[in-house]
């Protein structure tokens, strides 16, 4: 990616997804294979100084479940670079500004161990592009809202059976959406499994976490924060375009009328289900462009209702200089007259009714649009109603009493404070509804009728005072030798109100706010009080009554060394002192935590006002199991080491097994193909009965990449130079005609009576690890020449599948060309070693005679040329 500095680090990006394919499952490792793809947009038109398209980018996997713990890291570099633009205009369209984008495709392999909670993938960036609906809240460098997009793999618990392909979003978005017009976009999406089904909704985008520059980063773990909308202006994650615009949850296609001319970022979830049930969902994140262009249209409301007389007027604000005239039909049946060519005209219609009415602006042009819409029309709806209560905290009685000449009453939405909550709301024609506090409320009806009448009325309600009224406490328990002070709490002054308890058992007044309370069993008083206005509160209290405390502490138990455990008693005491208070988090605490240094018996007394009872516990501290897995070590590729374990414990086992010989045993012989941590776990019968592990590093040196050369050809008597590779020292055998068996590049010249030789090669590593290839030398005993097979069979088997020149003697290939024959050139290459598979473009040619040509550089510098004839065969 770019190094991004000062203006580079401006916004570039405009959209993106995460998307992948089940490939199947890795013999090898069991593993399930994943095709994953980050696909980006940038924006063609974007300012010099925006950072391009990044060439490598790292996305991260997490478990799909707290903690969310980072799986792997995975560089991906770019696969796939492509412009999409827009070529075609509409007809009448007053400006064509460009819509242009590039996009850039990231795809790799992945294995990942199948799970429970499946797996998130996550790309973050610094750098979206700024737009009108959201606020640019993000810390990155100048100030852009960053960008999160990602991938969900469900797991075993999501998926009935199976695994999963993710839906991938339908690459079109060079629509052209000009600001305040209608539109229509598909945001559609494929999935690949078949019986799959998806629905659509908008959501909130991600914004890019603690990401501020546009480097190459790994992404921060789930849960990801969401960009803050403008709900100023309308806007939120579930309608992004403002309330205008829609999406369809079943095609995923955006329509309605657009916004002004801006940058909007819009996300559209998909939902996977299978057998009905969401295994999944995937997102595209977009910064959609709204155009400042203007387009001729019709666009009217859903519907003009008018329930006041017969007279409606029908506004048309649209000034663009695309609208040349205007033509209303006001939808009058057998009426010729109901027209108007004025821009916003006014209609008396003849009788009640509903009618549909058309607008066609520029009739009989080439740019012309037509739109409809409902007009209703229906006098003497008349909206009202009246409001019944006296005090707060009391029931208020809402009832309405509007009337309709036309059709019936059938539509109520009640609103009982427009200044705090509309969940202070109902739908019901004449609710109840109890205010929790005085003062005076701003009520809000909206009603309607089954003609399409509706009309917004208010009124103010004023809330009397009450004190509201509760006791100390609801629940509360003493011993049958004491007394409790019972005491009924109001929210103002106690002036004024009467308070009244029952019963009147074993208390020492009824009609007091505080009285004292001495039951002998258990008993619910209950206290009222009354304002003398018809206004009344109450409240109770149930005082629980023991004869003793009951405490059990249960069982003796024992705990590891410095672990800790929590006392849970069984009691129903109130106060609890524990003794000793050594290794206690708190000696006053019902559930104190104990961390005792050594065994410890600890005692627990629990009361009830006079009333208490002791009971006693021990803790015994027993230490952990021991095990030491041995010294770390290394080992050269295909090689063994023994590990060497060493236990206190009486059950151990080593992890993990597959690669080990003897695994029963203190003493396995490891056998890895890569650098593998082995795990000693080891555990108990007699002390403490949890685990304990120790680890051992075997590292594995990699495998020696030894490589001799690839075979060749020489001429009797000259000298060929070897260059091998893979190590740090060489050894070549058998060493006939070798200048030099002991380095890397020795010079050969076979003695005359060869035909064929072969060179073993073994290299020795820097680590000390070996590795052996072979390399074999054919000797021609004629002079530098080039041979051409005359035939070649391309069927795959491994043999004579090229047809291609062999080199004797000869220091350059300068071409060797294959033509069909009409004279058509099917292959050239000057490549040593290269040759004709008989294919042209991916298609197999037919079976048939091809002409040849071949011009070559022998060792001595002279030119050698060949001409023939080869067959393909199949």
């Amino acid at each position: 990616m770019c190094c991004c500095y000062g203006k580079s680090f401006s916004h570039h990006i405009v959209g993106g997804e995460v998307y992948y394919v089940y490939i199947g499952v890795d013999p090898s490792t069991h593993k399930s294979i994943y095709a994953l793809t980050l696909r980006l947009f940038r924006n063609c038109n974007s300012d010099e100084n925006a950072a391009p398209l990044p060439t490598d980018v790292t996305m991260s996997v997490f478990v799909n479940s707290f903690p969310y713990t980072r799986v792997q890291d995975i560089d991906l570099s770019r696969t796939g670079y492509t412009t999409s633009s827009l070529t075609t205009y509409p007809l009448c369209i007053s400006t064509k500004p460009p819509v242009c984008y590039q996009i850039g495709t990231y795809t790799k392999n992945i294995e990942l161990d199948d799970n429970a909670a499946g797996y998130q993938i996550a790309f973050q960036t610094c750098c979206r592009v700024e737009s009108i609906n959201v606020i640019n809240n993000s810390n990155s460098m100048d100030g852009s809202p960053g960008a999160t997009y990602v991938g969900i793999i469900p797991g075993t618990s999501q998926l009935p059976s199976g695994h999963n392909s993710s839906a991938e979003f339908k690459l079109k978005d060079t629509a052209l959406i000009c600001g305040s017009s209608r539109f229509s976009l598909d945001f559609g999406a494929i999935d690949p499994e078949v019986g799959d089904s998806l629905s659509y909704s908008f959501a909130a985008s991600y914004n890019g976490g603690a990401i501020v520059d546009a480097s190459n980063q790994a992404a921060g773990s789930p849960v990801y924060g969401s960009l803050t909308y403008d709900a100023s202006s309308k806007f939120a994650p579930s309608a992004p375009l403002g309330p205008g615009v829609v999406i369809d949850p079943g095609t995923g296609v955006i329509s309605g009328f657009a916004p002004s001319a801006g940058n909007y970022v819009v996300c559209v979830a998909v939902y996977e289900r299978r057998n009905g049930q969401i295994i999944s969902i995937h997102r595209k994140d977009f910064i959609l462009v709204v155009s400042n262009c203007k387009l001729p249209q019709a666009a009217l409301p859903t519907a003009y209702v008018n329930c006041d007389s017969l007279s409606v007027r029908f506004p048309f604000t649209d000034r663009s200089k695309l609208v040349k005239s205007y033509y209303w039909d006001f939808g009058v049946a057998a009426s010729n007259s109901d027209t108007s060519n004025v821009q916003s005209p006014s209609f008396i219609y003849p009788d009640t009714g509903t009618y549909r009415v058309s607008l066609i602006v520029n009739r009989g042009e080439q740019c012309t649009d037509t739109g409809y819409s409902n007009v209703v029309v229906y006098p003497g709806f008349n909206p009202k109603f009246g409001v019944y209560g006296n005090c707060v905290n009391e029931p208020y009685q809402f009832r309405d009493s509007t009337t309709a000449k036309y059709g019936s009453v059938n539509y109520w939405n009640w609103n009982f404070d427009i200044s705090v909550s509309p969940l202070a709301a109902s739908s019901l024609q004449n609710p109840d509804f109890k205010y929790q506090n005085i003062g005076t409320k701003n009520v809000e009806l909206i009603v309607g009728s089954s003609k399409g009448c509706r009309d917004t009325i208010y009124q103010s309600v004023d809330i009397a005072a009450v004190a509201s009224l509760h006791t100390l406490s609801h629940d509360t328990l003493i011993c049958s030798i004491d007394s409790l002070q019972l005491q009924a709490i109001t929210a103002g002054s106690l002036g004024g109100y009467d308070f009244s308890w029952t019963p009147a058992y074993n208390i020492t007044g009824t009609a007091i706010a505080d009285p004292l309370a001495f039951p002998k069993t258990t008993t619910i008083y209950r206290v009222s009080i009354d304002d003398h206005r018809g206004c009344s509160s109450s409240d109770s209290i149930r005082v629980n009554v023991i004869d003793r405390v009951s405490l059990e502490l249960g069982p003796d138990i024992s705990v590891c060394q410095g672990d800790s455990m929590l006392f849970n008693p069984v009691t129903d005491g109130l106060k609890f002192s524990w003794t000793p208070a050594a290794g206690l988090s708190n000696a006053a605490q019902k559930n104190p935590e104990a961390a005792p240094s050594s065994s410890t018996q600890y005692s627990l007394t629990a009361s009830v006002g006079h009333c208490s009872t002791t009971d006693a516990v021990t803790i015994s501290v027993v230490p952990y199991p021991q095990a030491n897995a041995g010294p770390d070590t290394a080992i050269c590729y295909g090689f063994s080491t023994v590990l060497q374990g060493s236990i206190k414990a009486a059950y151990f086992n080593w992890t993990p097994a597959h690669d080990l010989a003897n695994g029963q045993s203190l003493h396995p012989t490891a056998s890895p193909i890569q650098t593998t941590a082995y795990i000693l776990t080891v555990t108990d019968t007699l002390g403490c009965p949890k685990p304990f592990r120790d680890t051992v590093l075997v590292t594995v040196y990699p495998k020696v990449a030894a490589f001799a050369g690839n075979d060749t050809s020489i001429v009797v008597n000259q000298p060929l130079q070897l260059g091998a590779s893979g190590g740090h020292n060489y050894s070549w055998s058998p060493s006939t005609g070798m200048d030099d068996p002991f380095i890397y590049n020795p010079v050969i010249k076979p003695d005359p009576s060869f035909d064929i030789i072969t060179y073993t090669l073994t290299v020795e590593t820097a680590d000390g690890c070996f590795g052996t290839d072979e390399m074999t030398v054919k000797v021609f005993k004629t002079g530098p020449d080039l041979f051409v097979p005359n035939a070649f069979t391309p069927n795959g088997d491994g043999r004579n599948d090229l047809l291609r020149p062999i080199m004797a003697g000869i220091q350059k290939l300068e071409f060797f060309r294959v033509y069909n024959r009409w004279g058509e050139l099917v292959f050239s290459t000057s490549q040593s070693g290269s040759g004709w598979d008989g294919t042209l473009h991916g298609q197999a040619q037919p079976m048939g005679t091809y002409v040849y040509a071949a011009q070559a550089i022998d060792y001595l510098g002279h030119k050698i040329t060949k001409r023939g004839t080869a067959t393909l065969i199949r």
